[in-house]
């Protein structure tokens, strides 16, 4: 049985985080800084963001890598995990966070929306998970945490595309698990509710909704979540406190809203 200080014990560990300039990438630094990581690669499009969570890493005592990355484009992807790979010569840790999505009607969605929601949320879950499995099965060792959604299980019309391309991830989690934890290597997925991350926060405002209002509809909990609630179900699943656990798909929305009978 391990230790108490050990069961979430990160030290030695180098970490790769998608999206990790904003919300819920930026909440899992943190906490991954704070919990040892030996390093946090912060991957996202927007340099200007990357630097701004580097240097809070930085001031929390961990130590950040920055490199800009477009999780659409798989030679960026590559370049992500052989940047990491030539710093610090392993990769303990991969959190597919990067995506997102827009809201609109059905009858909206174009072929190019379409494919880029794919592209987003999709593909680049696979690629990196693929790539970065490559040097985890020379070292017998290592743990995926893919990101998802609670639209993976429902019927969202206004983002249909997104909806099913988390549906996708939940499915690459358990394929990816079968594949890869009889060599040492857990997958697992975090499916979460409305999240009041900067990006869902901007596109509540786009049309006019209330964050906490669209998140506490389906929330027992009455409110969007924090992105620091999702960091620690993150660690949890990067570190040995679940070290039994492979191919699951943890919902953390705020539980379940039982409709009301009266």
């Amino acid at each position: 049985m391990l230790e108490k200080d050990q069961a979430f014990d990160l030290s030695g560990q180098v970490a790769v985080i998608t999206g990790g300039g904003t919300g819920i990438g930026r909440a899992t630094a943190f906490v991954f800084s704070d919990f040892g990581a030996r390093a946090v690669v912060l991957a996202s499009r927007k340099t200007e963001n990357l630097e701004k969570v580097a240097a809070e890493v930085r001031e929390r005592g961990g130590n950040p890598l920055v490199v800009q990355t477009d999780v659409r484009k798989p030679e960026d992807c590559q370049a992500l995990i052989d940047k990491t790979i030539e710093e610090f010569g392993q990769i303990d840790i991969l959190v597919n966070n990067a995506g997102g999505s827009h809201s609109y009607p059905l009858e909206s969605w174009t072929v190019d929306n379409f494919e880029n929601m794919i592209d987003l949320n999709l593909r680049s879950v696979f690629l990196l998970s693929q790539m970065a499995a490559k040097h985890m099965l020379e070292r017998k060792r290592g743990t995926i945490i893919n990101i998802s959604s609670g639209a993976s299980q429902l019927g969202l019309p206004y983002v249909a595309p997104y909806g099913a391309a988390k549906a996708g991830v939940n499915n690459l989690t358990v394929t990816f698990a079968g594949a890869l934890t009889p060599h040492g290597i857990r997958v697992n997925c975090v499916a979460v509710g409305a999240i009041a991350s900067e990006g869902f926060v901007k596109e509540m405002q786009r049309i006019g909704r209330d964050p906490d209002d669209v998140g506490g509809q389906a929330a027992a909990l009455g409110r969007a979540g924090r992105p620091d609630e999702i960091a620690y179900p993150i660690l949890f699943l990067a570190s040995e406190a679940s070290s039994y656990l492979s191919g699951e798909t943890i919902y953390v929305g705020g539980g379940p809203k039982v409709p009301r009978m009266l």
